[in-house]
């Protein structure tokens, strides 16, 4: 057997299980029969995404190249002080999914981001530009991630949010490269992405509905309708992979980096993610008010 196989299939394994371990209640509860009372849920995945944040920060600092201006080291403190803020709201039970200015503005930064990534590259050259799509591409999404699951230490809950938002993207990745496999013929952006054909994103979109749809159907107490998260997920998660395939090609890198051994870096790995988690708290945000 192909010993890169091998290692891909190992550390994809590795990936799988960290991340049902550190969103789920399984974690603390494996964790808490060796050494019991020993940790609570909600500090593991606290934990898990922010090691994703500083691995992020450092592979997008990495990708874009920085100079030996003040930029590079600047860039560090503001990701952990935008991090802290909504790590307080975090602890706190602080995410209420009002319609804060503050909020708002986060995510349309974001938006703003990906539009100047692709339609003016030119201002990510500079410096300045690079610590601050560096800040609002990786700080804010790992940030809004803290506020998709609901936790209480009093009775010891942890909710799912997160765990089925990682199926959900999981799922539309498989079914649309399966689908672009076999029947892909219109490509979707041959340029940025070559692989990605329309067919593929239509089946994505289609299966990860159906699957949606037992998620929605098996887990009622999730927040928001999954049929809607599913719907969101297939749409967006493919320019989450557009967003980071842009960002190596336009500083010619071919990876974000080597953290998981045969599938690149956390950036690699997480595309999808970071745009997709602050589409779903946006969508949880107007879903209180439908």
């Amino acid at each position: 057997m192909d010993k890169n196989l091998i290692q891909r299939t190992i550390s994809g394994l590795v990936y799988v299980a960290v991340i049902i371990l550190c969103s789920t209640p399984l974690g603390a509860q494996l964790i808490n029969n060796i050494f019991p009372g020993l940790i609570q849920q909600q500090y593991l995945y606290y934990g898990l995404i922010s090691l994703l944040l500083i691995v992020g920060t450092w592979e997008c600092v990495k990708i874009m190249k920085f100079g030996k201006g003040y930029e590079k080291w600047v860039v560090y403190p503001l990701v952990i002080f935008i991090f802290y803020v909504f790590s307080k709201r975090y602890f706190h039970h602080d995410f209420f999914f009002d319609f804060r200015l503050s909020e708002i503005l986060a995510l349309a930064l974001i938006a703003i981001a990906v539009v100047t990534l692709f339609k003016f590259p030119n201002e990510l050259y500079y410096d300045s530009g690079k610590l601050i799509f560096t800040v609002i591409y990786v700080a804010l999404p790992f940030s809004f991630a803290l506020g998709l699951p609901k936790f209480s230490s009093y009775n010891d809950t942890f909710t799912l949010e997160v765990l089925f938002l990682f199926v959900l993207i999981w799922s539309s990745d498989t079914f649309a490269y399966l689908v672009g496999k076999f029947f892909g013929k219109h490509k979707m952006a041959p340029k940025i992405s070559p692989k990605k054909t329309w067919e593929g994103y239509i089946g994505g979109v289609v299966l990860t509905l159906v699957l949606s749809y037992f998620i929605e159907h098996y887990q009622p107490e999730l927040r928001g309708n999954w049929m809607v998260v599913g719907f969101l997920v297939a749409a967006f998660a493919p320019l989450g992979d557009l967003v980071e395939s842009q960002l190596k090609r336009t500083f010619g890198v071919k990876d974000s980096g080597n953290i998981i051994p045969g599938h690149g870096g956390v950036l690699d790995r997480l595309d999808s993610f970071i745009i997709c988690v602050p589409v779903v708290y946006l969508y949880f945000i107007l879903e209180k008010f439908i």
